[in-house]
């Protein structure tokens, strides 16, 4: 069956905007919110087997971790639950830290979002960078930067400021010749595309559900024995099986709960047969077939308009995201009169740092408009008329 987005809206009670502003947070089905209450107002314990209450607790623990291998083609005995990838990747950093020397080496890249930088540096490891070229957003090459000292590489799958995604299959398969481990921030790819971590080669790989249509919630997945291997800081009475170990205090059953009924709701995207993973993997393809029309149209609509520039190269292979800016408005007043039409598109460096200051942008960064599975035609021509549209001095 072909792409109706126009079926897929009806699902969702908060589309009277344009939105465009999904990189930094998607809106909501209907049947997540409905998940969420649904959990939070029922009969529900701390997990056990003794009365339903813990059954039920148990349960959605257990249909959580399930949903989400199934989403990135993981082991459910790998999946972490956290409050945020930024949470999880600190809390991977310390721990992974412990076993490093003082002349041990990490790279990351200044593609990255910060989350994916900041706790690699702050580990006290000599840090190696991986620069980008501004003209296209491609990655260099890691192969240069590895040494035997390498104890990890951490490297985005997708550019949350310009959509570029790096090759990981072939960084992975020279990580691994290195003798280290790769740490893939998957936050901004898996909302577009389908997604086996094993098939990357990921040691590690970390999303955020509310991304992908989901709660506010982040999520890690990695080979349960490389699990068995590490040991976090945790309580003394709480359990050391993997991979409770690194979830500390009681898991939100509510976000968990939402977050089997959003990646059940990206299974149904296109309605057909088969096991959930299988339905993901027909569903997320048609997706993107229909947000790579969108960016085409996006792409060619921005470049007709005078005074604007686009940041990376329309031509590469990338996620349905465009970084752009207006000559002689402020980002902050494009983000502001867009807003004001009613298209939210927003503006900043979206804590891709780095990113955003080798593109020449600082701090204040530029104005991101991201497409997602509810973006249609006229949502798209509604952000040019509005580009268009905007006063200059």
């Amino acid at each position: 069956m072909t792409y109706d987005v126009w079926k897929i809206r009806e699902h969702f009670s908060a589309l009277s905007a344009a939105h465009f502003d999904g990189p930094g947070g998607s809106q909501v089905p209907d049947v997540v919110g409905a998940a969420v209450a649904e959990t939070l107002c029922a009969a529900i314990a701390n997990r056990g087997v003794v009365t339903a209450a813990e059954r039920r607790a148990s349960a959605v623990v257990a249909e959580a971790r399930q949903a989400v291998a199934d989403l990135l083609d993981a082991d459910p005995a790998g999946v972490v639950f956290g409050r945020s990838m930024t949470q999880l990747t600190y809390d991977f950093s310390r721990t992974l830290a412990r076993g490093w020397g003082p002349d041990d080496e990490v790279v990351v890249t200044r593609l990255d979002h910060d989350a994916n930088i900041r706790p690699w540096v702050q580990t006290g490891a000599k840090v190696r960078w991986a620069d980008f070229d501004p003209a296209t957003g491609e990655l260099a090459p890691i192969g240069p930067l590895l040494s035997e000292r390498t104890r990890l590489v951490a490297v985005t799958a997708a550019s949350n400021l310009l959509g570029t995604r790096p090759d990981i299959p072939a960084i992975a398969a020279e990580v691994h010749a290195a003798g280290a481990l790769l740490y893939v921030d998957g936050v901004h790819l898996t909302p577009h595309a389908s997604v086996s971590a094993r098939d990357l080669g990921a040691d590690f790989y970390a999303c955020s559900p509310y991304k992908f249509l989901g709660p506010h919630l982040g999520v890690l997945v990695a080979a349960p024995a490389l699990l068995e291997t590490l040991h976090p800081d945790k309580l003394l009475p709480s359990t050391d099986a993997v991979p409770e170990r690194f979830e500390l205090g009681t898991l939100p059953y509510e976000l968990l709960a939402g977050t089997t009924a959003a990646i059940d709701f990206l299974a149904g995207l296109v309605p057909g047969p088969g096991s959930r993973r299988q339905r993901l993997v027909a569903s997320m393809a048609a997706l993107e077939a229909h947000e790579d029309a969108l960016l085409a149209r996006l792409d060619g609509g921005l470049a007709s308009l005078p005074g604007v520039t686009r940041y990376g190269a329309p031509d590469r292979r990338r996620t349905p995201t465009v970084l752009f800016s207006v000559d002689g408005v402020p980002s902050q007043a494009v983000y502001e009169h867009l807003g004001a039409v009613g298209v939210n598109a927003p503006a900043g460096s979206f804590y891709a740092i780095e990113c955003s200051r080798h593109l020449g942008l600082g701090d204040t960064g530029a104005v991101r408009a991201g497409i997602a599975p509810y973006t249609t035609e006229e949502d798209v021509d509604r952000l040019l008329a509005g580009v268009k549209s905007l006063p200059r001095g």
